[in-house]
């Protein structure tokens, strides 16, 4: 097989492997306040320096479109799970902070979540497979990024 075919074989598998993946955590995603969307928008603020981060850094992060994560950000202030301000640094840019009801409904679905990704990944995959798929994607992220 061709280097050309491989690496298309390979993006195809990869791609169709997230696909399934996905649907899957997306049926079994626990039923709540949040969406599956908002709940990666506060994962990702979870993972920044005091739970904040500039709207366009967040753009860049989480798995969604500009339009799309404003959107979001929007339905979770009136929902009191993350609250925006001005960047006193840039006061072009605005922040995006996640409250403490946010990272209270954050953590009360991360840990139902993180249940059934463990299922999911280990199901199919033993801990060394993981730590390789891991390893793997991390490293064709990096080339890419």
């Amino acid at each position: 097989m061709s280097q050309r075919a491989t690496a298309v074989h390979a993006w195809e598998s990869l791609f169709r492997a997230q696909v399934q993946v996905m649907r899957i955590l997306h049926e079994e995603f626990p039923p709540g306040d949040i969406s599956l969307n908002e709940y990666d928008i506060l994962f990702n603020l979870s993972r920044e320096p005091e739970r904040s981060a500039r709207l366009r850094d967040l753009n860049k992060i989480v798995l969604l479109s500009q339009p799309s994560v404003s959107r979001m950000i929007d339905r979770l202030v009136a929902k009191g799970y993350v609250k925006k301000g001005a960047d006193e640094k840039d006061g072009r840019s605005t922040i995006v902070t996640m409250t403490d009801a946010g990272y209270d409904e954050y953590r009360r679905i991360a840990v139902k979540h993180m249940e059934a990704i463990t299922d999911t990944m280990t199901a199919a995959l033993s801990a060394a497979e993981l730590e390789r798929l891991t390893q793997l994607t991390t490293k064709l992220r990096n080339a890419t990024s």
